[in-house]
């Protein structure tokens, strides 16, 4: 085993969509930058595991459902044939594809990647293990984004190759006939429409009494109708309190609301959640602060209790999204480059099913919850001369306004493409824009933007394509 050392202005720990953003947003800033990756590929949890296979596979999905819905508009097709090596090829091509971009990148601007396992020395040192070699890199500011892993229960723990997770589901080994999905969240409810689409007979059940927990209502009702029509069954305010393994697949004992209190199923999908990786990377030897749930404390600019140690993306409080790290991660590296940067943005979250669901800035249900006065205005898209043309007239489009002000604070979008659409909210927001201003601005028709322009109109009193009187 050799042993080195190094010395950099800028350490970068984790190389997901915060690490390497920081990297080379430090490197262009002019900093000596050294990035260290535990995988071999760069990407992260994102590329490799993530939010692309996951939307590579949903793609897929989508045609799926497509080609079903086509026979109302005249077209009948056959019975896809499904081609999973063909299929996992790829999804692991556009993976590869992107990983070695990322790779190129890093070499242009000159960030030496290193692989191994990074531990804290001290506030300026760190230990690097890779394969047989290990190296000392003393640095001047360090930035960790070492990400998150799937969330487990106890319950499930039975060290059995059925029971997948985020990662393993995504590896897409076979198609179950009978799959329990555990958790009606964003990733569950991705993970079980391509599952259904693909032919299983999936269930899905959620401990809470509704689908994404803390998304409106209206938002969730039009996804959650098409995903009872996808499902073998859905079940909310259940859980599973049993897991065995048998000969033949796994059987489960649940408690609930779910009349059937045992079942068997041939795999499970657990996805209850992701933890911060803050464990085992030397953060006991700084003086770092973590939350109850181990997540790094930080301030607006990223930095933690030691001046010159700074955290972004999963390992900090707020949503796991690969957008809010990797702007963290430009925060991050603006700051140490004496830029005077600060995180305050409006984080989007998206659902990728089908139909999407999107929203940023406050939601109905956070104004509810803290007794803010609100306007909320909907346009729905059973008026949308683009949504009857995809036949898809479920889809909403709603504002959440200042009454006293007019000002746009959120806006929320379920049906097709709402995960394009939402960025014109996120745009407003950031912009102080008021409803007017929405509301003047020409959008094309027919196209589902539109609804954003009319939703708009709506509040004025002024849209001419539907009859909703302004209320006084």
């Amino acid at each position: 085993m050799s042993n080195s050392s190094k010395n950099t202005d800028l350490l970068v720990i984790g190389g997901g969509p915060g690490g390497y953003a920081a990297a080379f947003r430090g490197s262009d800033l002019g900093m000596s930058v050294i990035l260290v990756e535990a995988d071999v590929r760069l990407g992260g949890t994102c590329l490799l595991r993530g939010c692309i296979p996951s939307k590579a596979l949903l793609h897929v999905a989508q045609l799926l459902s497509e080609s079903r819905k086509a026979e109302a508009w005249g077209l009948k097709f056959q019975e896809p044939v499904i081609d999973l090596e063909k299929m996992r090829s790829w999804k692991e091509g556009i993976v590869a594809q992107f990983s070695k971009g990322l790779s190129g990148l890093s070499g242009k601007r000159k960030v030496e990647v290193i692989t191994g396992r990074a531990k804290f020395k001290d506030t300026r040192t760190v230990i690097v293990e890779g394969e047989g070699n290990v190296e000392e890199i003393q640095f001047g500011h360090a930035i960790v984004a070492t990400g998150s892993r799937p969330s487990t229960l106890p319950v499930f723990d039975i060290d059995s190759p059925n029971i997948l997770d985020s990662t393993t589901a995504l590896a897409l080994e076979e198609i179950p006939e009978r799959l329990l999905a555990v958790g009606g969240g964003i990733i569950g409810l991705e993970l079980s429409t391509v599952y259904a689409e693909l032919g299983s007979k999936v269930t899905l059940i959620e401990v809470t009494d509704g689908l994404v927990p803390g998304a409106d209502r209206d938002l969730i009702r039009p996804l959650q109708k098409r995903i009872e029509s996808r499902v073998d069954s859905l079940h909310l305010n259940t859980s599973v309190t049993a897991v065995t393994q048998q000969e033949k697949g796994l059987s489960v004992k649940f408690e609930g609301s779910i009349e059937h209190k045992s079942q068997e199923f041939d795999k499970i999908l657990l996805s209850v959640g992701r933890r911060p990786n803050t464990e085992d990377i030397g953060l006991d030897n700084l003086g770092v602060e973590l939350t109850e749930r181990g997540h790094i404390r930080v301030d607006n600019q990223m930095r933690t209790r030691e001046q010159n140690i700074f955290a972004i993306g999963d390992v900090v409080e707020g949503p796991g999204l690969a957008h809010k790290a990797s702007h963290e991660g430009k925060v991050a590296a603006e700051v140490i480059a004496g830029q005077p940067a600060a995180f305050d943005g409006i984080i989007p979250s998206v659902v990728y099913t089908d139909p999407e669901v999107a929203w940023c800035g406050l939601t109905e249900t956070q104004a509810e919850k803290e007794g803010r006065a609100v306007e909320v205005t909907r346009f729905p898209w059973a008026a949308s001369g683009r949504a009857a043309t995809l036949g898809d007239q479920e889809g909403l489009t709603k504002l959440v306004i200042d009454p006293e002000t007019d000002r746009i604070l959120g806006v929320g979008i379920v049906g097709p493409s709402a995960g394009e659409l939402i960025s014109e909210g996120v745009v407003a927001i950031e912009m102080a824009s008021v409803a007017e201003d929405l509301a003047q601005c020409i959008h094309p028709h027919p196209s589902l933007s539109e609804s954003i322009g009319v939703a708009a109109e709506i509040h004025m009193g002024s849209a001419t394509d539907l009859y909703i009187p302004k209320r006084k």
